[in-house]
């Protein structure tokens, strides 16, 4: 698999305008709940996608990272990539299966995740999601597996 990132050329990787066109083509957009946690997705393509997020308004009671922003982190990176990848097969992507292990806390500034994918397949799309704090320390590792579907099985005419 290629970065795509280490180019000088705007591709779908690095173009801000090529990523929002990617979710302005979405019925929803990047949805509702990447707004409210303030994800800012930085650089995508099918093989890696990576994005920032704040600890701020995304803690748990103890004013730790909550482990279910970690996860929606996770899930929104691993989701962004295989979509990218069932839209060049003519179909759409929704996940089935995710975990993660969270290594430490972090309680302040932004934590930034990184997708790579691990395979690309006809019918699935599975990623390795690392999550940073701003000290580049692992605060969360997760896996995601995506199934890839036929459009006609969620949008019906």
């Amino acid at each position: 698999m290629t970065d795509a990132s280490t180019t000088d050329e705007p591709t779908a990787a690095n173009d801000k305008a090529a990523i929002k066109a990617f979710f302005d083509a979405l019925p929803e957009g990047q949805g509702g709940l990447n707004d409210k946690m303030g994800v800012e997705i930085i650089e995508a393509s099918t093989e890696k996608v990576v994005a920032t997020m704040p600890v701020a308004g995304n803690t748990q009671p103890y004013g730790l990272l909550h482990g279910g922003a970690s996860i929606a982190l996770a899930e929104t990176l691993g989701s962004t990539g295989a979509g990218l990848h069932a839209a060049t097969l003519g179909k759409l992507a929704v996940g089935v299966d995710i975990n993660a292990t969270h290594h430490r806390s972090a309680t302040s500034g932004l934590v930034t995740g990184t997708a790579t994918a691990i395979h690309l397949g006809r019918s699935s799309a599975s990623y390795d999601v690392v999550i940073t704090d701003e000290r580049g320390r692992r605060v969360c590792t997760s896996r995601i597996t995506c199934s890839l579907i036929d459009s006609d099985r969620v949008f019906k005419a």
